[in-house]
């Protein structure tokens, strides 16, 4: 992937993250056996705004200083 096709990914991603105040999203955490009951886990992860505005300001850098081709 070149750069402007980074730049542009990163771009979008701020913008989603900033759009929602922020992502929570849920991975599968490990299963647990006790007393014969099995219990399923999950881990909730939240992606702050703080991250979604770095996103976007990194991707606009990239654009501005990503070489040019002549």
């Amino acid at each position: 992937m070149n750069t402007k096709t980074i730049a542009v990914i990163l771009i979008a991603l701020g913008i989603v993250v900033l759009a929602y105040s922020g992502i929570t999203f849920k991975t599968p955490g490990k299963p647990v056996d006790f007393l014969g009951v099995h219990i399923e886990t999950t881990h909730s992860h939240f992606i702050p705004p703080v991250v979604g505005a770095l996103a976007l300001v990194g991707g606009i850098v990239l654009l501005v200083v990503s070489p040019k081709k002549d």
